[in-house]
């Protein structure tokens, strides 16, 4: 089971903290001892595109860890102030300085044992061109035959991109997937 970050001083005064279920509540929350605020630690949203041109889909390798110099979907943390759409089309300019006309969401996917939630909106590249940002080393398109499967870096890439390439085979559209990643 995962196990959330444990706050030892409240960020809102500075006083220490403790877990207990606060009241009209159903499990710990870490409750600052001085002031009584409550804070709550909930899943982060990982947000990103599954970008298409043509028969090609676009990876980018990784400059940072985790996973340095692994392949992966444009991808990242979403940040406070935008919807989920407008956080992966950050996200896939930051990472491959890609233009993309955003399609339907396409995979959800949990990842309890560190607290994120993973979401991969489908995407049409606007153009081959691109220009990776400081956390990729490379952007590049690949078919299918090309992709290499064994420098994938995260599992909800994989499986990713293994229903998308099953769903165009299928030719019977794109439905969401969700799918709960061990």
């Amino acid at each position: 089971m995962f196990q959330a970050r444990r706050y030892q001083y409240c960020p809102t005064c500075g006083g220490p903290t403790e877990y207990r279920v606060p009241a009209d509540d159903n499990r710990e929350r870490a409750t600052c001892t001085v002031c009584g605020a409550i804070h709550y630690e909930n899943p982060l949203n990982v947000v990103g595109t599954l970008p298409v041109y043509g028969e090609q889909v676009l990876l980018c390798k990784r400059a940072i860890e985790p996973r340095l110099g692994k392949w992966t979907l444009p991808a990242g943390f979403m940040e406070l102030g935008e919807t989920l759409a407008e956080g992966a089309a950050r996200e896939t300019q930051e990472e491959a300085g890609a233009e993309i006309e955003l399609q339907n969401l396409y995979c959800v996917m949990n990842v309890v044992r560190v607290g994120q939630v993973h979401l991969f909106y489908r995407a049409r590249l606007l153009s081959p061109r691109f220009d990776p940002g400081p956390e990729t080393l490379e952007a590049r398109l690949f078919h299918e035959h090309e992709i290499p499967w064994d420098e994938i870096a995260f599992h909800t890439v994989r499986d990713t991109l293994l229903r998308f390439f099953e769903d165009r085979r299928r030719g019977e559209g794109y439905p969401l997937h969700t799918a709960d990643i061990g």
